[in-house]
């Protein structure tokens, strides 16, 4: 197992997150206005029974803004976010910087994972490490809450099963 260790500064890595989110949540809300806009636009107007342009364009328009709206959340929950002070022995709990040595094919792999409250799967870098941030209600991250440095633990996800080993929380 890689027993070095890289030191992060969550709140850089929160900041981070935060921008990311805000600059997707941006981008969204203008493409779901264009697409609400075409959907009523003249040129999406039926011209016979079977032609359902503007039934498409506004399915696409109701699912980007379901969209900006999940994604409003996350930012609101992520800028809610106390990041606190865990020492190196706390137990994994939102919020959480977690070293952890994953079982791999060829031996064990060294992976970083930022636990938050929305916003999971996004992918960050700190100091040439990449960092993954996943939620509590994900599989994975509900496998990690509660555990400590030195446990072991098991989580069954969409990309299968993953064993693990907490090396530090911080």
């Amino acid at each position: 197992m890689n027993s070095a260790r890289v030191l992060f500064d969550k709140a850089s890595l929160l900041a981070a997150l935060v921008t990311k989110i805000q600059t997707d949540l941006r981008a969204l809300e203008r493409r779901q206005l264009d697409t609400q806009e075409a959907a009523t636009h003249e040129e999406n107007r039926a011209e016979h029974a079977k032609d359902t342009r503007a039934t498409e364009q506004s399915y696409l328009a109701r699912g980007l803004a379901d969209r900006v709206e999940e994604l409003g959340r996350n930012l609101e929950a992520l800028t809610r976010l106390e990041l606190g002070n865990l020492d190196t022995e706390s137990s994994i709990a939102v919020g959480s910087l977690v070293e952890l040595d994953v079982e791999v094919k060829d031996g064990v792999n060294r992976e970083v994972w930022f636990v938050v409250p929305g916003a999971g799967g996004t992918d960050l870098e700190s100091n040439g490490q990449s960092i993954r941030t996943v939620t509590p209600v994900s599989p994975f991250g509900r496998s990690l809450l509660g555990l400590e440095p030195g446990d072991e633990g098991v989580a069954t996800t969409p990309r299968g099963r993953r064993a693990f080993e907490i090396v530090a929380v911080t």
